[in-house]
């Protein structure tokens, strides 16, 4: 299973910004844990970030193109504003997951609302950067999507 974890604004800051809810772990640090824990398993991860929601957008097309197999998607920001991310995801058909490492439920009231949600097939929230790996960890037992 090919899978791209992609990931959107400000990410690339984890371990710095608001470590209370964020926690510790660097983006540097999840992926070698996701890319570990597939590879075990002889999954491949493709790990991404940007600032830039086109940029995001064409990752998800990229997705589409060379076949991948699922999506783990922590758009942070762009989960409450985005619907060029939605469509874009509607367009891809294999697996698709919205990843949260904080509960946005618990949070500001902005963040209670997912463009992204009605999009995707499951959603991980609130548990912390361990939940990348638990998601690649299920990923890997499902079987793949046969278009």
């Amino acid at each position: 299973m090919n899978i791209y974890v992609i990931n959107g604004p400000n990410i690339n800051l984890l371990g710095a910004r608001e470590p209370e809810i964020y926690g510790k772990e660097t983006i540097e640090g999840i992926a070698k844990d996701c890319q570990e824990k597939a590879s075990k398993d002889g999954h491949v991860v493709k790990f991404m970030q940007s600032n830039y929601e086109g940029e995001i957008v064409e990752w998800i097309q990229d997705a589409i193109i060379q076949k991948v197999d699922a999506i783990v998607i922590n758009a942070a920001a762009y989960t409450h504003t985005s619907i060029a991310i939605h469509d874009a995801l509607k367009s891809y058909s294999g697996y698709k997951v919205e990843l949260h490492i904080s509960n946005p439920h618990l949070r500001e009231s902005f963040r209670h609302v997912s463009f992204i949600s009605s999009a995707v097939d499951s959603v991980v929230a609130g548990l912390g950067a361990d939940g990348y790996s638990h998601v690649i960890e299920l990923l890997s037992e499902l079987p793949i999507k046969v278009d």
